[in-house]
């Protein structure tokens, strides 16, 4: 089988069921595991990466209202390429190309490849997306074996969590500065598993954009930001917009120095199998005396104020 991925968590999928040699082609955005780098990319962003937060906010906003394309498909790649199966998502406008694109595409191609869509919005449609792609590719029993083994590591979580921690934390998890936005999808059940309160809330919904007195009137203990598609150095520099807003000195997290940042690129915003380290990296910042970091997987970085 001849396999496209055009978002990085069906990357990691496929690659975590054994099937890095059937993939042939990748998006502009895959890069883990780091063997995917010398893959032919099949997409591009039509958004520059390295204009500013808001500025890529405006843009971004400005192409969804018109209907602009955020992403372009490489058609002469995919055509040498020859897939048989495409794998994609309809969840997010903003993380890979359209569905609809993708599926105009596959009509045009040699021996229309199937598409496969996956659309998760929490925990347990992560596990299920790697059923899905078990059952298209002829690896159920292996998929079976991999959502098994992730179940359990967030089990021991939920069972540390019951056990040790007597009283939650209060968390805003943030995916964009500015404007803020609030995550939603999958990271408020991440945050209730790792024993904390999303006291903003968004669970199953869409991230989506908050007002800065939304978070000063949640008063987290937590502040959290892994901001989608910025690794670590890049979301350090948006970090004094925060705290530059009014009010900022008086929350509670950073009067008692608890505002921790990921790299929101590799982990949280990818709806793939290091969902669940995110989760481990999670529970480790809010209780890291219940919640031991896991080999492997980084700490988020503490900002000290």
């Amino acid at each position: 089988m001849r396999i496209v991925s055009l978002l990085p968590s069906a990357t990691e999928i496929v690659c975590s069921l054994g099937l890095r040699g059937e993939l042939v082609g990748v998006s502009h955005e895959c890069d883990h595991p780091p063997s995917v780098a010398t893959l032919p990319k099949v997409t591009r962003t039509l958004i520059p990466c390295e204009a500013s937060s808001h500025e890529i906010d405006r843009l971004v906003r400005q192409r969804l209202q018109t209907q602009q394309a955020l992403y372009t498909l490489d058609m002469e790649t995919l055509e040498r390429l020859r897939p048989d199966l495409i794998v994609t998502q309809a969840l997010c406008d903003v993380c890979a190309v359209a569905e609809a694109e993708v599926q105009e595409a596959a009509c045009q191609l040699p021996g229309t490849p199937r598409v496969l869509n996956l659309e998760p919005m929490s925990l347990n449609d992560v596990f299920d997306s790697l059923l899905m792609v078990g059952e298209a590719t002829g690896r159920d029993t292996l998929a079976k074996e991999a959502s098994a083994q992730l179940k359990a590591r967030v089990e021991q979580i939920a069972a540390r969590t019951r056990r040790a921690v007597h009283e939650r934390a209060r968390v805003v998890h943030l995916e964009w500065i500015d404007p803020p936005f609030n995550a939603g999808h999958w990271t408020p059940e991440l945050i209730e598993l790792a024993g904390g309160i999303d006291c903003i809330g968004n669970r199953g919904k869409p991230s989506c954009t908050i007002s800065w007195q939304t978070v000063l009137d949640a008063q987290p203990d937590v502040l959290f930001v892994a901001i989608c598609g910025f690794d670590i150095e890049r979301s350090f520099k948006d970090m004094p917009i925060l705290e530059a807003q009014p009010g900022w000195s008086e929350l509670p997290c950073v009067r008692q120095n608890r505002i921790y940042v990921a790299d929101g690129h590799q982990y949280f915003n990818r709806p793939g199998p290091r969902l669940v380290d995110s989760l481990e990296m999670l529970a480790h910042a809010l209780y890291p005396q219940v919640h031991p970091i896991p080999n492997g997987v980084p700490a988020a970085q503490r900002i000290t104020v």
